[in-house]
């Protein structure tokens, strides 16, 4: 498992009973996490005036945010350069993983050494962490999500750090649809990262599986890379999803044509106030041989 340990303004204090206490700038939440099935204590009462909102979940799905606090509608968070935009969002979340902080440092190095102009596609580029760092690192980067509204949010995280400019596209599409376009178009990209929900519909109505569609979007993307690609990582965030099979795809669809390495494994955050680790998803890495 690798770690996202080098936060400054993000800590993950502590973690009990299917919830979790975090600092976001100097925004304190509660939030609900399925990871968490151990017991030491009720967080609510171990923390009382120091929680700033309390996400709830509803017994029929979904949830709603409880400001215990007057807490901003927007508030901004930085990871070394990079600035974001953070809010309260439905479903309990902020508009970023602070986990992903390990693949933004391990893409950032990646380009920096790489001392040549790289193009990056992002897809389910969402509000743009990824797409944030690899502008920072010097890359052009291909923003793809099908939400207007993510599309926008990462215009706003680009803007923060600093990194308008002519290096950054932005596309609302359905991402298969638009990867079999660049096919056509013959457009290539020397980097792809992606980060595919479970379940999500396209700006038409598009239906997506992550178990039916992954093998046949990974496999298109090959036919968009370049004849020297840097890397290639998929997120996951699918419970039961192995990191096993996202490294398999890979080895069976990229590493079969371009050689170089492949791993995979768990990204995780360590808990503050306890010797204990909070696993947030899986991860699958091609990259070149150096």
């Amino acid at each position: 498992m690798i770690l996202a340990s080098d936060w400054k303004d993000y800590e993950l204090i502590d973690a009990s009973r299917k919830e979790k206490y975090e600092r976001w700038g100097n925004v304190y939440l509660l939030r609900p996490d399925p990871q968490v099935i151990w017991d030491h204590g009720d967080l609510r009462e171990k923390y009382q005036g120091r929680i700033d909102a309390i996400y709830h979940r509803s017994s029929s799905g979904g949830g709603h945010w409880e400001n215990l606090k007057e807490t901003p509608s927007s508030w901004k968070i930085q990871y070394e350069d990079l600035t974001f935009h953070i809010k309260q969002m439905g479903f309990k979340h902020t508009g970023l993983f602070p986990e992903q902080a390990v693949n933004w440092k391990w893409m950032m190095k990646k380009i920096e050494n790489s001392h040549r102009e790289i193009r990056v596609l992002n897809l389910f580029g969402y509000t743009g962490g990824a797409t944030v760092a690899c502008l920072k690192a010097g890359a052009h980067v291909t923003h793809v999500d099908s939400s207007k509204g993510m599309v926008d949010w990462c215009k706003e995280n680009v803007s923060s750090s600093g990194l308008q400019g002519d290096h950054i596209r932005y596309l609302v599409d359905d991402v298969v649809k638009f990867v079999e376009r660049e096919i056509r178009r013959g457009n290539h990209y020397d980097a792809i990262v992606m980060d595919p929900p479970s379940y999500g519909r396209g700006t038409k109505g598009e239906i997506w599986d992550i178990e039916k569609d992954l093998n046949d979007l990974v496999e298109l993307c090959t036919k968009i890379l370049s004849e020297k690609p840097l890397f290639f990582l998929i997120n996951s965030y699918t419970t039961g999803l192995s990191p096993m099979v996202l490294e398999n795809l890979l080895k069976l669809f990229v590493k079969e044509k371009y050689h170089g390495e492949v791993s995979s494994g768990e990204i995780g955050i360590p808990i503050q106030n306890h010797e204990l680790v909070l696993p947030c998803g899986i991860y699958g890495r091609w990259e070149e041989n150096e």
